[in-house]
């Protein structure tokens, strides 16, 4: 079966993956009185006196916005919002399946930063959370970074973060399997964008050290002054021997490879110059880095990709729901990065040490038990961080 061929037909046939549908039945002149005019005013005047109320009298606790201006939809670049579209229908879909989230797609027809801030901004009070997805980088950064300092409800840029959680909960289950420390392991990240900022940032929150990040221009390094600002952040945590060079100087004798960049940019002979029990995660989508097969003959321990026709598939859905069903139901101020941890921890729990092999590090995407799983350690990260407000 061609499978885009077949999606296509699907969607034509779908005519949108989602639909609104009522809570409320209204069959009588008494339901309309209930649901609408005049009754409907009394939650009205309730939510006026006590704007918390609205997480009460309406469905704002279970609602989250799913944001996106179009630029970086999958692997097609800025294709703009209404092609963006299927992709975000698809995410509140998944929301609902997998954590009973309502969600719903907010497609906006601007690049400019403040523009789109001011616009999520100020639909936020129908909310409980945001989603913010397909946003290219840098902007993706200073449009989260701000719309946190304004709003008071969780804002995640799932492109980051969920890839990042994923990605921590694979590579802890690896390092079990080759028997190494994530402080002790040299770290190759290739692609500097919005996932690989996320990925690193969040390795080293969970105690890794020795960290690489590469993009298009090479090795990125502390002092080089055409590296916009993301970059040279990153090129001040890593890199601390200041090594220079390209993808394949920084390969050599590293034991983890996280690709989030193009594909085929990984040969048989880097994965050669890895050390012993590499761990090599090639996600660029759909065609990964390097194949897993090729990068398994090479001599690579372990392999996950974001695909689900091979093993260990490093997939988002395995956080976001769960995150924010869990930072709902605490009616959390925000998601901040013991929440992120505890996602990680969570997810590669579910692995039990019987169950650990190099072809199983992390929870099939369709395990019913990811949600629930997630969502409770969120509950109990939020309540010990003090941000739960329920």
């Amino acid at each position: 079966m061609d499978i885009r061929q077949e999606s296509l037909k699907k969607h034509y046939e779908w005519n949108g993956k989602i639909e609104v549908v009522s809570r409320a039945k209204i069959n009588t002149r008494e339901d309309l009185s209930l649901a609408y005019t005049p009754g409907v005013a009394e939650p009205c005047l309730e939510i006026q006196k006590d704007i918390t109320k609205s997480y009460e009298l309406t469905r704002r606790s279970n609602l989250v916005a799913v944001i996106t201006d179009g630029t970086a939809v999958l692997g097609l670049g800025d294709i703009g919002p209404e092609a963006g579209m299927p992709v975000m229908e698809g995410k509140c879909a998944l929301f609902k399946e997998f954590a009973d989230v309502d969600a719903f797609p907010i497609c906006v027809k601007s690049k400019d930063v403040d523009e789109i801030v001011r616009t999520v901004e100020l639909i936020s009070g129908s909310f409980g959370g945001i989603n913010l997805e397909d946003i290219s980088a840098p902007r993706c950064f200073e449009i989260e970074k701000k719309l946190k300092d304004v709003c008071d409800i969780p804002v995640f840029h799932d492109d980051q973060h969920g890839t990042a959680i994923v990605v921590g909960a694979a590579l802890l289950n690896a390092l079990k399997v080759v028997k190494k420390d994530i402080a002790a392991v040299k770290i190759v990240i290739n692609g500097a964008g919005s996932a690989g900022n996320a990925i690193c940032k969040h390795l080293m929150n969970m105690g890794a050290k020795n960290i690489i990040m590469v993009d298009r221009a090479g090795i990125l390094c502390e002092g080089d002054d055409t590296l916009d600002e993301a970059k040279r952040e990153l090129a001040k945590i890593t890199n601390r021997k200041m090594l220079v060079g390209s993808l394949g100087d920084a390969m050599v004798g590293c034991d983890v490879f996280i690709g989030v960049s193009a594909p085929n940019v990984v040969s048989e002979e880097m994965i050669k110059s890895m050390a012993n029990d590499a761990i090599v995660f090639p996600m660029a989508n759909p065609t990964p880095e390097i194949m897993p097969d090729t990068a398994k003959k090479a001599g690579a321990r372990i392999v996950g990709t974001g695909r689900s026709d091979f093993p260990n598939q490093i997939n988002n859905v395995l956080a976001f729901p769960g995150i924010f069903r869990g930072a709902l139901d605490a009616r959390a101020s925000c998601i901040n990065e013991e929440m992120k941890l505890a996602t990680s921890y969570a997810l590669a729990s579910l692995i039990s040490d019987e169950e650990l092999n190099e072809e199983n590090i992390i929870p099939n995407a369709l395990d019913k038990r990811v949600a629930s799983v997630v969502s409770q350690a969120v509950i109990k990260a939020a309540y010990e961080t003090g941000v739960a407000k329920k």
